[in-house]
């Protein structure tokens, strides 16, 4: 069956084996959604922050060339997850490489569109198809801009008598959440478990994976990891997951594969996983106070009076990354025990 057949793929193996979880459901739509198109852009279905502004990228790289610089300069693989067109690759590579950091770059992507864009723009650059196989020799230093977003999560539904899994059904082609069979109680953190019915939990065993193996890596060579995306510090209720197509809202449970699948991220539950694994976890912040902090003001500065005819741009996408933006993003940091404390997480 061709590639562009996932609605009928999916409701065929609902029919066989019964409605499955919404985390397979979103596995699958995500999957084939990144792997077969350029999603970003405005003629695409969303805009993100490396993609506003060239200030975003630039102090990501200086960000980390200030860690490095304070750790005393080790040799260490710069990392990406999710990298999209490459955008913020190539400027925090620019703005490292002028702080004298010039690492090795390594990506985790596995949408052979996105790839094909990324190595016209980082044609240097090894590619991965998970976090497992990242260096094993050297500290990492690595970058997640809206990552976890699109990973699958768990929906657990609060019933009349019980907490169940949310499971999506199939008639013909159209799709539906339904409840499934009874959780155990111990999968629901102990406040929430005598929540009203109707209640939603969402969880994201994939993130927890991905942040775990990180931080034992990093807990053990060394070095960081920076996550920015859109959540909340939790575990809090309430339904996120959403669907994107063309920069507007869209039924997540209409055409698989078609548009963006993503729910917020839970940073406090991203944050535990990373110390359990023996890092040092620092944050989240709003993106917008740790952009400012970084010093955006004077790079947008320093920018418009490089391009007088480009201020008022430069002006509108700095407000853009620091207003209704940067107060949704959050960003946390995971080191090593024995690095530095990154900057603008002086807090802890």
């Amino acid at each position: 069956m061709s590639e562009d057949a996932l609605p009928e793929r999916l409701a065929r193996a609902i029919a066989l084996a019964g409605p499955i979880p919404v985390s397979q459901y979103m596995a699958a739509a995500n999957g084939h959604y990144y792997a077969t198109r350029d999603p970003l852009g405005t003629d695409g279905d969303f805009v993100t922050a490396p993609e506003i502004s060239q200030m975003f990228g630039e102090l990501v790289g200086l960000w980390g060339a200030d860690l490095w610089d304070r750790a005393d300069r080790p040799a260490v693989a710069w990392v990406e997850l999710g990298p999209g067109r490459g955008t913020l690759a190539v400027d925090a590579t620019r703005a490292m490489a002028r702080a004298g950091l010039t690492p090795d770059v390594h990506l985790v992507e596995t949408s052979p569109v996105l790839r094909a864009m990324q190595a016209e723009r980082l044609p240097n650059a090894t590619w991965h198809d998970a976090v497992e196989t990242l260096p094993t020799d050297r500290p990492l230093i690595v970058v997640a801009n809206e990552f976890f977003d699109a990973l699958p999560i768990r929906q657990l539904v609060k019933g009349p008598d019980a907490w169940r899994e949310r499971l999506v059904a199939c008639q013909d082609i159209l799709f539906l959440p339904i409840a499934g069979k009874p959780v155990p109680d111990a999968v629901i953190p102990e406040p929430l478990r005598a929540s009203p019915a109707g209640s939603v939990l969402e969880v994201s065993p994939a993130g927890v994976a991905i942040i775990r193996t990180l931080a034992a890596r990093i807990a053990k060579q060394g070095g960081a990891l920076l996550v920015v995306d859109y959540g909340h510090e939790g575990p809090v209720l309430g339904e996120t997951l959403q669907a994107v197509k063309r920069h507007g809202f869209a039924n997540p449970y209409e055409n698989p594969g078609e548009h963006d699948l993503t729910a917020h991220v839970d940073f406090t539950t991203l944050a535990a996983a990373a110390q359990a694994s023996g890092a040092v976890a620092w944050g989240p912040v709003e993106q917008a106070e740790w952009l400012v902090t970084l010093g955006i003001d004077s790079r947008a500065a320093a920018l418009a009076r490089a391009t007088p005819d480009q201020a008022e741009r430069i002006a509108a996408d700095r407000m853009r990354l620091v207003g209704e933006m940067g107060r949704l993003f959050k960003v946390l940091a995971v080191t090593a025990t024995n690095w530095p404390v990154p900057a603008a997480f002086d807090r802890g």
